[in-house]
């Protein structure tokens, strides 16, 4: 493998290292004795007779061994995880839910049913982790409408993705139909002191968008949820049962800022953007690189996106002639799928580029820092200025795979996938653009 694809894999896997889950919390979490110190609060265990555990999204398994590890082990701890993987050790006293994501599937209700006959047993004694991370507003859910089916839950998740309403507008609809989002999990558990540490890139002060907000109270309103509704047309989406019973009026209003509930909750963030960039930040300029940030593509059309990089990459370069540089992107590019192949966005993001690089001294990686690409086994992929000529003695053209949505079918019979397995993080993706002089 050329060097420059080296140095590309390695700052991918120092980068994953520097934000491993157990090692952030054990970082970040001070106990000391019998006291647990957090930047707003101090506890002291020795007053507390139970912990209980909620895990959701997608690094719950590696948030919830990670904060295992720290408890005193004399502490009795139950616990609910809702994961879209097994676990690879099952920590005793904890129940583990197989839960769905993107869609959410019945053991997303049966983990949302278990947590909040769980929670409704907290008093004042008892301490509750909640540990958010992506991909939980699908793996735990629950209808505030007592008659709505696990059908009716997919129905109304179907037609909030596909109506064309952004993320945050989806969220303020999802935190009023949920038993279980808006802050109405700690309000099953009122009395308890509770603590919600959080892997997320979401931005500073819309905390509540992660998982939905199950933990933490609702800045929105119904009033809000009303012009959603009438801005998309969404009511007429919805399955008759969720129309009768908004019609009935019987939608109650959220929990809000200031409701006892919140007064004995706390809020730290394990690992946000900020942490990705830093970490890759470090690991480019260890190999003797110039570095850039960038998260202006974000949600960007994968083509456009690598256009737009690696003109920047190119002035960057002759901003710093003579040297090695590099530009750092993370975020999420838009790749619809427009065949019946193997690959996802990151993957295509880099086959994107595999054209415009060719002949140049120019490096390109894009992987999920989750491990996943799409429906691939792998992360991402990587390629240079060689990658296009290589395939095209293979008998490879990437136009045709990026036609056919099969990335992942072409960096693999190159070498070039990039394999991990699931890393139990989940900071979105990473990608590095490396230019040699």
């Amino acid at each position: 493998m050329p060097p420059t694809k080296k140095i590309a894999r390695e700052i991918f896997r120092k980068t994953l290292t520097s934000i491993d889950i157990p090692s952030v919390m054990e970082r970040k979490l001070s106990f000391e004795g019998t006291r647990l110190t957090l930047p707003d609060a101090a506890i002291d265990l020795a007053r507390i007779s139970r912990v209980v555990v909620v895990g959701i999204g997608k690094a719950a398994h590696a948030m919830v061994n990670g904060l295992a590890s720290l408890l005193p082990p004399d502490l009795a701890v139950t616990g609910v995880v809702a994961a879209p993987t097994k676990p690879a050790a099952p920590i005793p006293g904890l129940d583990y839910f197989l839960a769905g994501h993107p869609i959410p599937n019945e053991d997303s209700l049966r983990a949302a049913e278990a947590l909040l006959r769980l929670l409704r047993t907290c008093d004042e004694r008892t301490l509750v982790f909640f540990l958010l991370s992506g991909g939980g507003s699908a793996l735990v859910e629950l209808p505030l409408d007592p008659s709505a089916t696990l059908e009716d839950v997919q129905a109304v998740h179907r037609a909030l993705v596909t109506c064309g309403a952004p993320i945050d507008a989806m969220n303020t609809v999802r935190r009023h139909l949920s038993a279980v989002k808006g802050g109405r999990l700690a309000l099953a558990a009122a009395p308890a002191q509770k603590i919600t540490l959080a892997v997320t890139d979401v931005p500073v002060g819309k905390e509540a968008a992660l998982a939905s907000g199950p933990s933490l109270p609702d800045p929105t309103t119904i009033a809000d949820v009303q012009r959603i509704f009438a801005e998309f047309d969404l009511p007429k989406r919805f399955p008759a049962t969720l129309q009768c019973w908004l019609k009935a009026g019987l939608m109650p209003e959220s929990p809000k800022p200031g409701h006892p509930a919140f007064a004995n909750c706390h809020f730290l963030l394990l690992l946000g953007m900020d942490d990705l960039f830093h970490a890759a930040h470090h690991a480019v300029e260890a190999h003797g690189y110039l570095s850039c940030c960038d998260n202006s593509t974000d949600d960007w059309p994968v083509e456009q996106a690598a256009d737009n990089l690696l003109s920047q990459l190119e002035a960057w370069q002759h901003e710093n002639h003579g040297q090695r540089v590099a530009i750092i992107a993370d975020g999420e590019v838009s790749s619809p799928v427009t065949g019946n192949g193997i690959g996802g966005r990151n993957s295509a993001f880099v086959l994107a580029c595999v054209e415009k690089i060719a002949g140049r001294k120019i490096t390109v990686l894009s992987a999920g820092t989750d491990g996943i690409d799409g429906n691939s086994p792998a992360a991402g992929a990587v390629a240079d200025g060689d990658t296009l000529a290589r395939a095209k003695s293979l008998g490879l053209d990437p136009r045709t795979a990026f036609r056919q949505s099969d990335a992942y079918s072409f960096f693999s019979k190159l070498d070039d996938a990039i394999l991990t397995g699931p890393t139990g993080n989940n900071l979105r993706d990473l990608r590095i653009l490396l230019a040699e002089p």
